[in-house]
Formats: C-alpha cells, structure tokens, sequence
C-alpha cells in the first residue's frame, strides 16, 4: 500500500505513526531543505547518480508479553562478517561508524525523528545519512548496526543485524534487523559475576605414606595458588521479532518497514549538479 508517497510493508500499520508520517510527508518537504551540507571540496563536480541516504530505526515502547508473535523457535544466522558499520554502540556506551555521516538537523527524516520522540510512543534508537553515489549495478557492502540497550551478562545489543544497499535499475535496500531479549529461563546474574577456579594445593610432603619420598623443599609457585577468574558465559537470548526485507527505493519517497517492536523509516534524496 502506498499513500502521498510513503510506502508501508505487510505488518499492519499503527494509526498514530501513520497519521504522524503523513503529516509529515504534507509539510516535511517545505520545513526541511532540499539538500544539507555536501561533503565535498568547493568546485568538486556532484558525481553521478549521487544520493543522500537516510536511516532512522526505531523502537515501539510497548512490553514483550503484549508481542503476539512467537519467534523464540526461530533460527537466526550467524552475524555477518563485514567492515563497514552503520552505527555501533558499544558496551562502555562509545559508538562506532565507518561512514561520514551528516549532521541529524541536516536530514529530511529529522522532522519525523523529533516527533516521533516527542510522542512518548517510540524510541528513535538511530537517525542518520550520508552521501554517496550509488550507480547502476552497484553492490553495495553490507552495513553492520548495533543499536538499543546493552542487554546484561548477554554482551549485545537489543537489536542487531545489518543493512545494505544495491542498485540495479532502481535503489534496493535490504534490512536484516534482529530484536532480542532474554530467554525465560537464564538466570539473572550479576553484570561482572565471574566464576573462580583454584588449582588445587597438593598436600605437604610427608602427609600421606605415598608421598613420603616428596622432597621437604617442595614449594608451589605463587601464582598457581591464586584463583583463575573467569567470565561466565553469555546469558541465552530469544527472538523478539525481526525485519527481513527488501525495498525497491524511488528518491524523496519515504519507505516505513516495520516488525510489532521495531521500525525503519528509509529515504533517498538525489542531488542533482544544478543544486
């Protein structure tokens, strides 16, 4: 279904970020400018088929048991092994990206970000774009994302995955998004529980009749009798829900693709040379 250029993916549609996006699709082109900032050199030509991407991946603020979707049984692939990053927040809450991403206040999307926030009803866990040029038959790089809370003893981040973008005839983005919680039956511990392992102590020389040839002088190197500290294993994890799906992309459209917990608001802008 498609609606004043915004298209929505097969999860049903909630009223208030429906009624909300179309606002903004009425006024947003005329609050917001046309392009921000170039990053390029002052007399740099605009290259070919160069684009502004922009990402904005957000979280429903509802509880896990009002989620009617069972995913626990599913199977989730291993991660992807890739170089390029999205967004990446770790553990001790620094961030990491591989991209030259534009300021938030640049972007188109940022209207809609903001309100989103301010509507208590969602979480904007990312708001980001940047420039490059997508030409065609361009296979792009899967971007890694890593985004939410730090779950506890389980050492990732609520929702994990990746998102890449190819170009054929027209733009496809691929979103590749996992939302995770706990599992019902891990065990709550403590963030930096460790378990301590000690080697054991042989008894002196002379404290049993087999051991009475052991020379007296025998001594234990010192750190051998310290305890090994050694981190717990990570906290078993459940599927929450994910996103999988590919959109074919037409520049200033806004796409929304959506799961029950999370959502992804995509746009494309083309800068033209006579901008």
């Amino acid at each position: 279904m498609q609606t004043d250029g915004i298209r929505w993916c097969r999860y049903p549609t909630r009223a208030f970020l429906a009624a909300l996006l179309l606002s903004f699709a009425a006024t947003g082109a005329a609050q917001q400018p046309d392009r921000a900032t170039l990053p390029l050199e002052p007399g740099t030509p605009i290259p070919d088929d160069y684009y502004r991407a922009e990402f904005v991946i957000l979280e429903r603020i509802i509880e896990p048991e009002a989620v009617n979707e069972r995913m626990s049984g599913r199977t989730v692939e291993e991660p992807i092994e890739t170089e390029e990053v999205l967004w990446s927040a770790l553990e001790d809450g620094t961030t990491e990206t591989t991209l030259e991403l534009a300021p938030r206040e640049d972007l188109h999307l940022a209207s809609a970000a903001a309100r989103l926030e301010r509507s208590g009803r969602y979480r904007v866990l990312l708001a980001a774009g940047w420039y490059e040029a997508f030409p065609p038959d361009y296979e792009g790089t899967p971007l890694q994302v890593e985004i939410g809370d730090w779950i506890n003893n389980a050492r990732t981040r609520e929702v994990e995955g990746h998102i890449t973008i190819d170009r054929q005839r027209y733009l496809h983005v691929n979103v590749h998004l996992n939302h995770w919680q706990l599992a019902e039956d891990a065990q709550a511990l403590p963030e930096d529980e460790t378990t301590e392992l000690s080697q054991e102590t042989p008894p002196p020389a002379g404290a049993t009749g087999a051991e009475d040839t052991a020379p007296s002088s025998t001594t234990l190197d010192e750190s051998a009798a310290q305890p090994l500290a050694v981190m717990a294993e990570p906290a078993p994890l459940e599927l929450l829900t994910w996103i999988r799906e590919t959109r074919r992309m037409r520049s200033e459209e806004i796409h929304f693709l959506d799961s029950p917990t999370i959502g992804v608001l995509v746009f494309f802008k083309k800068i033209e040379a006579t901008e």
